[in-house]
């Protein structure tokens, strides 16, 4: 028996109810994962809860790729929490802020800033609403527009960086897919041939600057943005803005701290050390190899693990050798950072755990037996995007939704037919686009929070450009990408399918009558 029939749909959709349901995604994986390992023990649930932390859980640690990229994952965190508590995060916000002198270049610094903190989406929204907070309401910009350029460039941002507390997450599943197909070709290098075809993220970074350069909104924020100009109230009368005591941690400390080129050097040493260790792992020595070869045939796992501690190297020793941390401070900050990481790592463990059962099951086998005759194999990424997004919108976890769609998406695309880059990429930037709509989105709930503005506020001005450029992708992106449409042409088409949008509808607040102090 090459499947389990329709009962092999149970784990995943169990994990999705329950996600849904409780909004509690480690628990609802968790559970997804004990209902396969039960099903696999024929229904005994002492031998499936078992299995499930030995089998699945631990046998997930004991694979190596597995162990290098949670340990990554801890490491990437305590650099941050180094750079954190040297002031780096500070110093950053305080270059970006000695840019911004009108309303126009203050949006664009907070673009440019969520740009440059590229590594962490928790840090990237922490670190860009509390920083520019102060600026943006001297400039009188409404924090719903704030919040949206916080909450845009966080996610889209680390989510296709080659270099970041997300690409752990993404490898890995990308591997286990293609292992679950027999496909022998580098997680790591087929991750960086999707980055053209995550269509939403590229279509939202682009989409934000379009609204800066144009100076033009349309829908609730147009009028948060007119109400603040105007006015000078930059939040919603009888708002209720979200304050968080995480902001209390990011500030200058006391004494020496980092200046702007402290702050990025450990971040510079992780990507050299990863672009030279992809090259000397991969073989990059031999004269019969191109640097490219040597990428594809390196072990990712251990080269960013190199990288990952390279960083946190070169942070200490720079903290130390300059008199800002003590040894104690610098292990205590790399401690808190690692921390940091645990939930993320609990959410990769149990979505290797849930790809493994999905895999015994035989989940993409029945998935391909019903399917593959009934849809279109150009319409496959157009449906795992909507599926992907509308999953991540009910759970509000973008790494939730990746760890139950993939498992699926990769072998259902690879045998009916459809090009994996366009097929994964839909998986992973659609998760992005759920997670931006949806009210319960740990990373909307902090763009609101470190923005200090009503969460509904931020929520409700934001929905209607999600739902655009979420549209562009899907119409302009992934529908004509599933006939084989290639990326180069795509892109162009979006962008200038975006810029007609924001000038046929958008509304300009001129700067010029509204007398900014």
């Amino acid at each position: 028996m090459d499947n389990y029939g329709i009962l092999s749909l149970v784990p995943p959709l169990l994990a999705i109810v329950l996600a849904w349901r409780t909004k509690e995604v480690i628990l609802s994986l968790f559970i997804g994962v004990f209902a396969g390992a039960m099903l696999m023990a024929d229904y005994n649930p002492l031998v499936g809860f078992m299995e499930t932390l030995d089998k699945y859980m631990l046998g997930s640690l004991s694979d190596s790729w597995n162990a290098g990229i949670i340990v990554f994952l801890l490491a990437m965190g305590a650099m941050i929490g180094v750079i954190n508590k040297a002031g780096g995060v500070w110093a950053i916000g305080e270059y970006v802020a000695r840019k911004a002198h009108s309303v126009k270049n203050t949006q664009f610094a907070t673009w440019l800033m969520g740009i440059f903190i590229f590594f962490d989406d928790y840090a990237n929204t922490l670190i860009v609403g509390n920083t520019m907070r102060p600026i943006t309401d001297k400039m009188k910009i409404s924090r719903e527009k704030l919040s949206f350029i916080v909450d845009l460039t966080a996610a889209a941002v680390s989510s296709i960086v080659p270099i970041s507390t997300w690409i752990a997450f993404e490898v890995g599943v990308i591997r286990d897919g293609l292992n679950a197909i027999g496909v022998e070709q580098s997680a790591y290098t087929t991750f960086v041939q999707t980055i053209p075809y995550r269509f939403y993220s590229i279509f939202a970074l682009v989409f934000a600057l379009i609204l800066i350069y144009t100076a033009r909104d349309f829908g609730p924020m147009y009028k948060a943005e007119k109400r603040a100009r105007l006015t000078g109230r930059v939040i919603r009368e009888n708002s209720t803005p979200m304050v968080s005591k995480e902001l209390e941690a990011i500030g200058k400390p006391e004494g020496r701290s980092f200046n702007i080129f402290d702050s990025f050097l450990p971040i510079f040493a992780v990507i050299l050390v990863t672009i030279y260790g992809l090259w000397y792992n991969g073989g990059g020595t031999s004269p019969d190899k191109t640097i490219w070869q040597a990428f594809g045939d390196a072990d990712a796992s251990i080269v960013l693990l190199w990288s990952s501690f390279a960083g946190i190297l070169v942070g200490g020793l720079l903290a130390l050798i300059k008199r800002i941390l003590s040894i104690s401070e610098i292990m205590e900050s790399i401690i808190d950072g690692a921390k940091s990481m645990l939930i993320a790592c609990m959410i990769l463990l149990l979505a290797w755990s849930i790809g493994g059962i999905t895999e015994d099951l035989g989940t993409a086998n029945y998935l391909v037996s019903v399917l593959a005759g009934s849809i279109p194999p150009f319409l496959v990424p157009v449906l795992l995007y909507i599926i992907s997004g509308f999953i991540a919108f009910t759970i509000g976890s973008s790494w939730g939704t990746v760890a139950i769609v993939m498992p699926l998406a990769i072998p259902l695309g690879f045998s009916i037919g459809v090009p994996l880059l366009p097929t994964i990429a839909a998986v992973l930037t659609a998760a992005v686009m759920g997670d931006h709509c949806s009210p319960i989105s740990d990373t909307t709930i902090m763009s609101s929070t470190a923005s200090a503005v009503d969460h509904i506020d931020h929520v409700s001005t934001q929905l209607p450009y999600v739902l655009i450029v979420g549209a562009v992708a899907l119409l302009i992106g992934f529908l004509p990408a599933g006939f084989g449409v290639s990326w180069y042409f795509l892109l162009p088409l979006g962008v200038i399918a975006l810029y007609l949008i924001v000038r046929s509808i958008g509304k300009s607040v001129k700067e010029e009558d509204l007398l900014i102090s």
